[in-house]
């Protein structure tokens, strides 16, 4: 991964966590909803974190799937209001999206714990089958 050492990963998403588990900082918040994650990355935003990846990154809208997982530096720098205003932006977007209330099959969690890894993989130019070979029972 580029810039591994000054990584953090914001996220709900288990599989991402035990795939890159080895490369960076990661902060799982399993409980977390996806507007959950989001209004977390804005905090470390607005305490000076720069965004790594974009907030909503991919085509999945925020009400189709629970996970979601955001790159930003591990250690502030300096306040961005640029970046304040983007993480305001998502957070509001997905603010106007109807939540769908169903029960997801776990088939169903892991097909939207792989999108969102594939995601933060490619966008971070990490090796996505890589990591998933340390998982069993994929």
């Amino acid at each position: 991964m580029k810039n591994a050492r000054d990584s953090l990963i914001i996220t709900n998403n288990p599989l991402l966590a035990q795939c890159m588990e080895d490369c960076c900082e990661i902060r799982l918040f399993p409980e977390c909803s996806y507007r959950e994650i989001l209004v977390k990355v804005r905090d470390l935003v607005y305490a000076g974190h720069t965004l790594y990846t974009h907030p909503l990154s991919g085509s999945v809208k925020p009400n189709e799937t629970p996970y979601k997982s955001v790159v930003v530096s591990k250690v502030p720098h300096a306040f961005s209001a640029e970046q304040a205003g983007i993480i305001s932006e998502c957070i509001q977007a997905a603010d106007k999206f109807t939540p769908r209330n169903r029960e997801l099959t776990e088939t169903v969690r892991r097909d939207f714990q792989l999108i969102d890894y594939t995601l933060l993989a490619g966008a971070v130019d990490f090796d996505a089958a890589a990591g998933l070979s340390k998982i069993k029972n994929i």
